[in-house]
């Protein structure tokens, strides 16, 4: 009988509320900073956009800071997954490959109407202002990317796609200098065009 009382009442709910209640913040803070940026995206603001007090939001983060760099290491996972998906490809050539990844990303721009654009190119265009733990952060994002490309150039120039002479690794970096110069401009212009005009100028140099 003991037992019975004791299993009555309101269920525990604390052990799945903090995961629930994490997982909305880091959407929230995705949105705010593609949008907005860091230093723009104000605390206040994105805890009113999702109802939740302050104090749940301390109960996940440290502050500020440590809300933006798990919300760019949640981005990354993201980000990563959805290069994969295009880069691993086996069904289409490696060069096409790239080529989806790009129109994927173009895609998704157009969809929120080019009010967001990639987080890290965002952070990367304040860094001077961040906390310094956000410059290595960025750096060690960038570098996962360009391995990522890398590894589907080195794949397309062992199937004669390429020169056997490319630099692989060094035009992984030079794509990404230019698609996250690319994304800020449709941003600017609210227009597909520089995307497609980076895409269409890196490949014609790759199969040159």
């Amino acid at each position: 009988m003991d037992n019975l009382k004791r299993s009555r009442g309101r269920p525990k709910t604390c052990a799945d509320a903090p995961t629930d209640t994490k997982a909305v913040l880091l959407r929230a803070g995705l949105t705010w900073l593609t949008t907005s940026g860091f230093n723009q995206s104000s605390l206040d603001s994105i805890l009113r956009s999702v109802q939740v007090p302050k104090g749940s939001f301390y109960h996940h983060f440290d502050n500020k800071e440590d809300f933006g760099l798990q919300v760019l290491k949640k981005y990354r996972q993201y980000f990563e997954n959805k290069l994969d998906r295009s880069l691993q490809d086996d069904s289409v050539a490696p060069l096409r490959r790239l080529n989806n990844f790009m129109a994927d990303a173009s895609t998704s721009m157009a969809r929120y109407d080019y009010h967001r654009g990639c987080l890290i190119g965002n952070l990367e265009g304040e860094v001077t202002k961040l906390p310094t733990a956000f410059r290595q952060a960025i750096m060690n994002t960038y570098a996962s990317w360009q391995n990522k490309v890398a590894a589907c150039l080195r794949l397309a120039q062992a199937r004669g796609e390429m020169s056997p002479d490319s630099e692989c690794q060094y035009l992984a970096e030079v794509f990404w200098i230019g698609w996250e110069g690319a994304v800020s401009r449709a941003r600017l212009l609210s227009s597909d065009t520089p995307l497609r005009q980076f895409g269409q100028f890196f490949l014609q140099q790759l199969q040159r």
